[in-house]
């Protein structure tokens, strides 16, 4: 199979099959990435995240994988996906604010069990950075070292906001449970419910 970075820079040589073979093999995860953050501007998101690998190909450091490259470009995108919607007076702490804040319209997202739709409501509660570094983290498989070249910061630093992320996401499924038989099956199955909620999300 053809590595990444060889379609990435025939991509930028001109041969454009080279991208269609990069963004089909990506356009799944990074499609699912913006589906539970920016609504209905998700495609174009989608599209403008692979413009900008294309156009910034040169800033990849050599250790750096393409795909964690590309979520870097994702959340970049995302965040100024929000900051162009602000007046211009207003700053916005994407550690302090989350999806619900920015977008509080309802997700069109449909989860099937009550765990599922527990989860995927907490995450829109947390603050987008957090909810960024989990879905990295359970759906993408990343650990602690890619999501650090995500954020591009140390990865004791990643670590950190991981298990700062997960605090806060146990804090507010205990806030949105409705029973305390679901908060503890979905608490004590996090990776399975985050495994399925992302398997649904492909639907």
């Amino acid at each position: 199979m053809t590595e990444d970075r060889q379609l990435l820079q025939a991509w930028r040589d001109g041969d454009e099959d080279a991208g269609v073979a990069l963004f089909e093999r990506h356009y799944e995860r990074v499609s699912r990435f913006f589906r539970n953050k920016a609504g209905d501007a998700a495609p174009d998101l989608v599209q403008r995240t692979f413009l900008v690998c294309l156009e910034t190909r040169e800033r990849m450091r050599d250790q750096t994988s393409f795909r964690c490259y590309l979520f870097g470009v994702a959340r970049n995108v995302l965040f100024e996906h929000y900051r162009k919607r602000r007046r211009e007076s207003d700053r916005l702490d994407f550690a302090e604010r989350s999806v619900q804040d920015l977008a509080p319209t309802p997700t069109s997202l449909l989860a099937r069990e009550q765990e599922s739709q527990l989860l995927l409501q907490a995450l829109r509660q947390i603050p987008m950075e957090s909810q960024v570094i989990l879905e990295l983290y359970y759906w993408e498989g990343m650990r602690a070292r890619d999501i650090a070249s995500v954020l591009e910061v140390p990865e004791g630093t990643a670590r950190t906001r991981i298990r700062r992320a997960k605090q806060l996401l146990e804090r507010e499924l205990e806030s949105l449970a409705r029973s305390p038989q679901v908060l503890h099956s979905t608490v004590s199955n996090l990776d399975i419910w985050a495994r399925r909620l992302r398997d649904q999300m492909k639907r």
